[in-house]
C-alpha cells in the first residue's frame, strides 16, 4: 500500500500540542462537549482544500460546542514532515480523523460518539 494512504499509528502518550497560530483554541458557545474533545486542523496557506475543511470544522465545532485549533505546516517542521502529502488533516483528540476532504456527518459522529 502506498505510504500516502497508510495511516500512521497514533502516539497515545502525547497530548495534543498547543496551537501554533496566535491565541487559544477557538471555542464555541455551547460547552456540552468541550471538555471531551479537541479538533485540530492541520493546513497551509493558499490551500483551497484547507479552506473548505476549515468551514466544515468551524460549523461542526460551533454546533457541538467543541473547541478547535488550527496549525500551519509551514510553521512547524515536524507537522510538515508528517503530513505534507495529506493536508488538510483533521485530528480529533490528537488522533488522525481524516485528510484531504472533511465529511461533516463523519466528523459530527466522531465528536458525539459516547463509546469513546
Amino acid at each position: 500500500m502506498s505510504p500516502l494512504f497508510r495511516r500512521k499509528p497514533a502516539q497515545a502518550s502525547q497530548p495534543p500540542q498547543p496551537p501554533q497560530t496566535p491565541g487559544a483554541p477557538h471555542s464555541a458557545q455551547s460547552p456540552e462537549h468541550s471538555e471531551n474533545h479537541l479538533v485540530t486542523l492541520i493546513r497551509k496557506p493558499g490551500c483551497h482544500l484547507c479552506d473548505d475543511a476549515q468551514l466544515v470544522v468551524e460549523k461542526v465545532c460551533a454546533d457541538l460546542g467543541v473547541p478547535w485549533e488550527g496549525k500551519d505546516i509551514t510553521q512547524d517542521r515536524r507537522l510538515h514532515d508528517q503530513y505534507w502529502e495529506q493536508i488538510p488533516v483533521v485530528l480529533v483528540d490528537g488522533r488522525q480523523h481524516t485528510f484531504w476532504r472533511v465529511n461533516e456527518e463523519r466528523l459530527r459522529k466522531a465528536l458525539t460518539d459516547q463509546s469513546k
